[in-house]
């Protein structure tokens, strides 16, 4: 008895591994390859779709940056050129010298009204 159950055992294993050699079906090959396509489109999608979102925050971020600098630049040339008018009305005396100085004022004024609109929002 014993001898046939070793028979009978080496027999279904001999068959076990004789199965795992056997080629898949071509359906079903068919249907692996077609679902890792699948699977590829939809994440080269994404990492397409996910890539575009962050270039747009990053340009965002550039944007405010740029309009921030604009609006600083624009404010020191107002503080900086209204130095140096106050300096040059120096030279003058009297009269010419207060309408000098009320002249780099009202530029002042102008100048930091004007870099205000270059302020950013936010």
């Amino acid at each position: 008895m014993n001898r046939f159950t070793t028979i009978g055992a080496m027999a279904v294993l001999g068959a076990m591994v004789a199965g795992c050699n056997a080629p898949t079906p071509v359906a079903k090959v068919q249907q692996n390859v077609a679902e890792a396509k699948a699977e590829r489109s939809s994440n080269v999608a994404e990492a397409r779709r996910e890539g575009t979102q962050e270039v747009n925050a990053q340009r965002r971020d550039v944007t405010e940056a740029k309009d921030s600098r604009n609006y600083e630049v624009a404010l020191a040339k107002a503080e900086g050129d209204y130095k140096v008018a106050k300096e040059a009305c120096n030279v003058l005396a009297g009269s010419a010298q207060v309408s000098c100085k009320e002249r780099a004022d009202a530029a002042l004024k102008s100048d930091t009204t004007s870099a205000e609109l270059l302020k950013p929002r936010g």
